[in-house]
């Protein structure tokens, strides 16, 4: 079908460190766990509600890999663009299993970090072009910690 979009775009917090991992082609892959959170007060009872939704990440992009590696953390917060995918496996047991995922292929996707690189909670920390691999997209172009002059922000 043309004319079809799969795009994915998150803000959230990591559940726990980046899992980094090896390929058999000795490729490195990196494993996210994202949280997005929304809040709300209950109109019959007036009582707060909290719902917490958890997304998989994959970042096959070795430069974006090497930013979740060196500066990602357990409570980081993110802005995450990428594919969703499903994909097929068989467990230890031998029942077939299916995972969805947020891809962030080798050319495509992007990756941010919101807190800066020292995890601040609040959000506030801002990342400049001073901080190498702060701030990456893959489908820029530009080279780690390179920003273009004609960005109008």
């Amino acid at each position: 079908m043309s004319g079809s979009v799969n795009k994915v775009t998150l803000i959230g917090n990591l559940g726990k460190d980046p899992e980094v991992r090896t390929a058999q082609d000795g490729s490195k892959f990196v494993n996210l766990s994202v949280a997005t959170s929304e809040s709300w007060k209950d109109k019959m009872t007036g009582e707060r509600k909290d719902r917490t939704e958890w997304h998989r990440v994959v970042i096959f992009n070795d430069r974006l890999s090497e930013v979740a590696e060196r500066y990602l953390k357990k409570g980081s917060k993110i802005y995450v663009e990428g594919q969703l995918q499903t994909r097929k496996w068989t467990d230890n047991n031998g029942q077939e299993r299916y995972s969805t995922e947020v891809i962030l292929s080798k050319f495509r996707g992007e990756l941010t970090m919101l807190d800066g690189r020292s995890g601040g909670s609040d959000g506030s920390a801002m990342v400049g072009p001073s901080d190498d691999f702060a701030a990456l997209s893959s489908s820029s172009g530009k080279s780690a910690g390179g920003f273009d002059d004609d960005v109008p922000f």
